[in-house]
């Protein structure tokens, strides 16, 4: 293709000037190869282009049909190019950011502190579990993740925020609900809800070990939803049982009237919540993002 396309620049050229000693000058070639390069398009397409004689040079009825299509095929060639180039010059700064669930309001001075910096900056944020950003990061599918453990090492760079503390979601009508704080034992005739595993295998095993750690065996009951859903509200307003877990949806549950949400007081009742990027991370639009990450959540 860039060799036809060359092809078609100097039959152009020739067919312009009408003079193989012009059109070599023009495009800054000797004249022998240029009238090779006429000869191999000759060949290529099985027709006369031009005739030649020592006095003139001269379009051949054929020659004519290909400068009109010649000059349509370069203009159009050159039009896709330049379009290419602004294209790119107008690509949009984009940084895609990945927020477990319960996390936006911890986060949300970060997107502010960043649009005061680069304002052109599109920062764009979706809801990501905190165990499938693993995978997002690496498949490219976000470039920044906030999330609460486990993190990749092999493949990410990541570094501690704050810490959350575990609290219980409890309907309102429990005993324990008027208490601001209450221990893992003290709930152990609480039916235990637990939302699937890989949701956030961090908060999971963690809640697991809390449990365990209290000498308390609880009775389970596995969910299809959870605490951050109107639907895993409403289990325990109902009465089914309780969540134990963190972030702002326990603090702030979507079926508030029905429930409440109490502190654990176990020391160990903590998890962190890191923010987290590819190891192999070139771009400085996403480093410029970490850096206003670092600037709201200093070390």
């Amino acid at each position: 293709m860039t060799m036809e396309l060359r092809l078609l620049r100097y039959f152009v050229a020739v067919a312009e000037e009408l003079n193989f000693t012009r059109a070599a000058h023009r495009l800054h070639i000797a004249q022998p190869p240029l009238s090779r390069q006429i000869r191999q398009l000759e060949e290529l397409i099985g027709v006369q282009l031009f005739v030649r004689d020592r006095r003139r040079v001269t379009l051949t009825i054929s020659g004519k049909v290909l400068l009109r299509e010649a000059r349509i095929v370069l203009n159009q060639f050159q039009y896709a190019v330049d379009l290419t180039r602004r294209s790119r010059k107008a690509e949009p700064r984009i940084v895609r950011v990945g927020i477990a669930h319960g996390l936006g309001e911890r986060v949300h001075p970060v997107l502010a502190a960043h649009y005061r910096r680069f304002p052109r900056v599109d920062v764009q944020c979706q809801d990501v579990f905190s165990t499938f950003q693993n995978e997002a990061l690496r498949a490219l599918r976000i470039d920044v993740g906030f999330l609460r453990p486990p993190v990749d090492t092999a493949h990410l760079q990541s570094r501690p925020l704050f810490e959350e503390r575990f609290m219980a979601l409890l309907p309102k009508t429990s005993r324990l609900a008027k208490y601001k704080k209450v221990r893992i034992k003290q709930l152990s005739n609480e039916t235990l809800l637990l939302h699937k595993r890989d949701v956030s295998s961090g908060v999971y095993d963690k809640v697991v070990d809390l449990y365990r750690e209290a000498g308390v065996a609880p009775r389970v009951v596995h969910t299809r939803t959870g605490p951050w859903e109107e639907a895993g509200t409403m289990l325990v307003g109902s009465g089914k049982g309780i969540y134990v877990g963190v972030g702002a949806v326990l603090s702030h549950p979507v079926f508030g009237s029905e429930v409440t949400s109490v502190l654990l007081s176990e020391p160990g009742a903590t998890i962190a919540v890191h923010v987290a990027w590819r190891k192999d991370e070139k771009s400085k639009l996403i480093f410029d993002f970490v850096d206003s990450v670092q600037e709201v959540f200093p070390s």
